[in-house]
């Protein structure tokens, strides 16, 4: 049986065993349901595991009664032989039982990450448009071993309440009084226990809440650090996180005061069950309906009950933390993916030309088409409709946490309405999908196109990649599909030899997460020559080289219109140094294309070309008789933007 690492399914083509989101018992009934065969394996392991520990004082009692009080040494040794080996087996099954319950564990751990990952995939850009990064990064972490520790105290909890049933009618067998107790004595507990579960459970979720906020706090602080140093903004941002920390600290001390009041409940009822089975059991001997060796067996399962009871609490505490991660979590796994199959699944003809109704921009097929705008949004936003790409202003995160003054029926009212929220931002996205894109390749809609159709033919390099950490092979071929002459090719165009070459190892060497060690420019052409080593028949760059110096620009300049010919090639940018080089220029003004042209002929024609890509008066001579690419000091009055 292999089902480690666990074989994830849902959110992909080979299956549709997707978490069950109706409700977070639900969902953590699917959870259950996942273990499948291991589950009951575990329970009947973790029941084998309790036997010795329910037989053992019985048989110290019937060592006492037969043995020694009689005086037969020999029956004594027989006892003592049979105990011994009932010991040797609860040891070996205490093995068994903590292996496989270590394996449910991480299998709920590990199978929470790969359904993060799995809905990751399939939602692609939508997820970071609908929910806040430190949600899915707590669910994938904190929540998946909420739900491992559910695993691990449900099979326990379910093992030790038959041994609890098994006692209690040992010990009502022998004397009803005591057996009563023993049956009473768990429901107490339970009802005493269950008024404070309703604060604590609050308050945890107050806590995670907080939590996946100073996550997202965290993220946004590493990503931006650079940024942050740029401006003098560590300790602003440091501050507020310190803040943050405090507030999680705060809440976990809250939770930690109902957390203790439960388990103070629980060992304060355990020991007055001890005493009062103690106070009884006397009396039942000194009134003959007991023997000795009967009450040091009820002592014993006094003793053993504290257990069972204090997994009951303990139950009751990871089941309230449980649901807490199992509401943020269906909050994540419940949203839809927008995109639907088409139909009628048109053939994309990435040969033919490509015409965006909105903005009126025609690209010619096999040509370095280049995009000038103002107002980089606009660029942008053709780039997202070109890669079929839900535009960013129409999504807004909608995060579960609740303030924390809201209680009982108010807070279920929030939390209702942020559903709702969630629930019409995922109508709206899934209406703008399914309506005609306006994109047409070959006068085909790229609506009517296979989504996965489209990804694989139009790849879009937007201005916030991400690096991932590993070799420098693996960054730039991810899939090892190229020959070591295509990467190095692919390497020269985007002038990244001093990328290679700050890497011990060459290919081979490690990149840090994200990128670290590495400058914001050599990123950006790690990132470059990524996007062209896939070669796609269509690729869209957005500010390609805006954080490169102007002699690297102007190499990447050079090299990118050979490196692409016959393969369409469209290029946001603001930059000479590239638009020099253009098959093709186009002019958006207020999102409209209102000219088109070669570099030299646009800047001669046009005021607003010339506004956008020359710093300073529209009408400035320009020396065009020198070729930038070869003097990139020919155009000293470039704009800032475009650096």
């Amino acid at each position: 049986m292999r089902d480690f690492p666990p074989e994830i399914r849902a959110y992909t083509d080979r299956g549709a065993d997707a978490p069950d989101t109706r409700s977070p018992r639900a969902f953590l009934w699917w959870m259950v349901r996942q273990n499948g065969v291991l589950f009951w394996v575990g329970l009947l392991v973790a029941l084998i595991w309790m036997v010795p520990q329910t037989v053992g004082p019985w048989m110290v009692g019937r060592a006492i009664d037969t043995g020694i009080v009689t005086g037969d040494s020999s029956a004594t040794t027989r006892w003592l032989v049979a105990l011994a080996v009932v010991t040797v087996f609860g040891a070996a099954s205490g093995i068994a039982f903590h292996t496989v319950i270590v394996r449910e564990w991480l299998i709920a751990l590990y199978g929470t990450t790969k359904l993060v990952t799995r809905k990751a995939l399939q939602l692609g850009h939508v997820l970071t448009r609908r929910t806040p990064t430190g949600e899915v990064l707590s669910v994938s972490g904190s929540d998946g071993d909420q739900f491992g520790a559910l695993m691990e105290i449900t099979t326990r909890a379910i093992s030790q309440l038959a041994a609890y049933l098994v006692v209690a009618a040992i010990v009502l067998s022998t004397s009803v009084r005591m057996g009563v107790l023993v049956l009473v004595s768990a429901p107490l507990l339970v009802l005493l226990g269950t008024p404070l579960l309703r604060p604590m459970q609050r308050w945890q979720g107050v806590e995670r809440s907080r939590n996946s906020e100073l996550t997202s706090m965290a993220t946004d602080i590493v990503g931006g650090l650079r940024i942050l140093r740029g401006i003098g903004g560590e300790e602003t941002f440091g501050g507020n996180y310190a803040g943050q920390s405090q507030r999680v600290r705060q809440s976990g001390v809250a939770a930690g005061r109902w957390l203790a009041a439960v388990e103070s409940v629980g060992v304060l009822l355990s020991g007055g069950f001890v005493v009062a089975l103690m106070w009884l059991g006397t009396r039942e001997v000194a009134q003959g309906r007991l023997t000795v060796g009967q009450l040091v067996s009820f002592l014993g399962y006094g003793l053993f009950l504290i257990q069972p009871m204090r997994t009951f609490v303990e139950f009751a505490q990871k089941w309230t933390r449980s649901v807490v991660s199992a509401r943020k979590a269906i909050a994540v796994f419940s949203q839809r993916a927008p995109w639907v199959h088409p139909d009628e699944p048109a053939t994309l003809d990435t040969g033919a030309e490509i015409v965006d109704s909105e903005s009126g921009v025609t690209i010619r097929p096999g040509s370095l088409t280049m995009v000038v705008s103002a107002v980089p949004d606009d660029s942008a936003a053709l780039a997202d409709r070109l890669g079929r790409y839900l535009p960013s202003e129409e999504g807004a995160l909608v995060s579960d946490e609740i303030p924390e003054d809201m209680k009982g029926r108010a807070a279920r009212r929030e939390r209702s309405a942020r559903a709702q929220a969630r629930e019409e931002q995922a109508r709206r996205d899934e209406e703008r999908a399914r309506q005609p894109w306006g994109v047409t390749v070959g006068g085909v809609d790229l609506s009517r196109v296979p989504l996965d159709d489209v990804r694989r033919h139009i790849l879009v390099s937007d201005t916030a990649p991400q690096v991932f950490a590993g070799t420098l092979r693996a960054a730039v071929d991810p899939l090892g599909r190229l020959t070591r002459e295509q990467a190095e090719r692919a390497l020269h165009t985007a002038a990244a030899d001093d990328v290679f070459d700050a890497l011990p190892g060459g290919w081979q060497g490690e990149l840090e997460e994200r990128g670290r060690g590495l400058s914001g420019g050599q990123r950006q052409r790690l990132v470059l020559m990524r996007a062209l080593a896939a070669d796609p028949e269509v690729l869209v760059l957005v500010e390609p080289t805006s954080a490169v110096d102007a002699h690297t620009e102007a190499r990447i300049a050079a090299r990118l219109g050979e490196h692409r010919a016959g393969r369409t090639t469209v290029v946001m940018t603001a930059s000479p140094l590239l638009l020099h080089h253009a098959d093709e220029i186009i002019l958006l003004e207020d999102g409209v294309a209102t000219a088109r042209g070669r570099h030299a002929d646009l800047l001669t024609d046009s005021a607003a070309y010339r506004s956008v890509v020359v710093r300073g008066d529209a009408d400035a001579t320009i020396d065009l008789t020198t070729d930038p690419s070869t003097d990139p000091t020919a155009l000293p009055n470039l704009s800032e933007e475009s650096r």
